[in-house]
């Protein structure tokens, strides 16, 4: 009976243990209804995390205490995207490229703009087009930034990188037959401070490397894998790389570089049991990795009810066993 007892007792303690071990990681839980926010971004000096609205077009702020309310918005916005923090301005890519409950047959898939707004008063600063940059439809997605101040920006359907200076110019930056697939391409966008951009592509799940004196200098990171449906990036370090996976796989890699990204490896991922839903974009917050749960998936199904909470969930790690020699 005694070793019976024990048994059971063994066998109840992994079964708690193993439920305990499946439930998601630690989440700021909002309500925003209907926003459906797809970038997000933390703002240490306001301590808040600023995000965006593919469904209404707004620009909200979250606390760390789950927390929401608006920053920005205006009759004109349609769906707003990737957003970064620069000094006190929020930078925003915003068009009308899916989903948004305002879309209207003068800006589908031809708004292209980035905005900046204050994030102290919410006026906003600047408002630059780049519908005329690059034939076609236009999806304006992520946005990195260089020491100097200039924003690059990928548009996933013109399949380019735009480049605006401090000062509002616009150009275009990068164009490449690689970069080119059908549906959304080019995504999720960082700057390297040894001078160069890595991108991410959705339809090819493949991670760019194009230097920044040269543009059209790109190549492909030599990695292990695709990563199909490849979205937000955020670097870590000079060799270690985010990269943010949806559209049925619903997770986050880390890649690490020992050679410039000339070529990469994977070295840790979060767990399927951490449920993230529809994942699209990271940021840090005290030296942890924060993602937007952008929910999209609802969107796409006629049967589901309009959400109105979402979460911003820690990603935590595990690493991948190395291969033996």
């Amino acid at each position: 009976m005694k070793t019976r007892y024990i048994l059971s007792t063994t066998i109840a303690a992994v079964l708690i243990y193993g439920c305990v071990s499946q439930q998601p990681t630690q989440r700021i839980e909002f309500m925003a209804d209907e926003a459906y926010p797809e970038g997000v971004a933390y703002d240490s000096t306001a301590n808040v995390y600023y995000v965006s609205s593919a469904r209404l077009g707004t620009i909200g702020k979250v606390t760390p205490q789950g927390t929401y309310s608006t920053l920005y918005s205006d009759n004109s916005l349609k769906s707003t995207y990737g957003v970064k923090v620069y000094g006190n301005k929020v930078l925003v890519a915003a068009g009308d490229a899916n989903y948004s409950k305002f879309t209207s047959p003068d800006t589908r898939t031809k708004m292209a703009r980035l905005l900046a707004i204050d994030s102290q008063s919410g006026k906003k600063l600047m408002d630059v087009d780049l519908s005329q940059l690059l034939p076609g439809k236009h999806f304006p997605n992520d946005i990195a930034i260089d020491p100097q101040g200039n924003m690059y920006i990928t548009d996933s359907f013109a399949h380019g990188i735009y480049k605006v200076s401090p000062d509002g110019r616009a150009s275009v930056f990068a164009r490449d037959k690689m970069f080119e697939t059908m549906g959304v391409g080019l995504n999720g966008i960082v700057y390297h401070p040894d001078g160069f951009l890595l991108a991410s592509n959705t339809g090819t799940g493949q991670v760019y490397k194009i230097d920044i004196q040269n543009p059209s200098k790109a190549s492909k990171v030599l990695v292990d894998q695709y990563f199909l449906g490849a979205d937000g990036l955020l670097l870590d370090d000079n060799n270690h790389l985010t990269v943010v996976v949806n559209g049925g796989n619903d997770k986050i890699f880390r890649l690490e570089s020992t050679d410039g990204w000339q070529s990469a490896k994977v070295s840790a991922s979060t767990l399927a049991s951490d449920r993230f839903t529809y994942p699209s974009t990271a940021t840090r917050f005290q030296n942890s990795t924060w993602i937007m749960n952008a929910k999209f998936s609802e969107l796409v199904d006629s049967n589901s009810v309009p959400s109105k909470n979402f979460a911003i969930q820690k990603a935590v790690f595990k690493p991948l066993p190395k291969p033996k020699d």
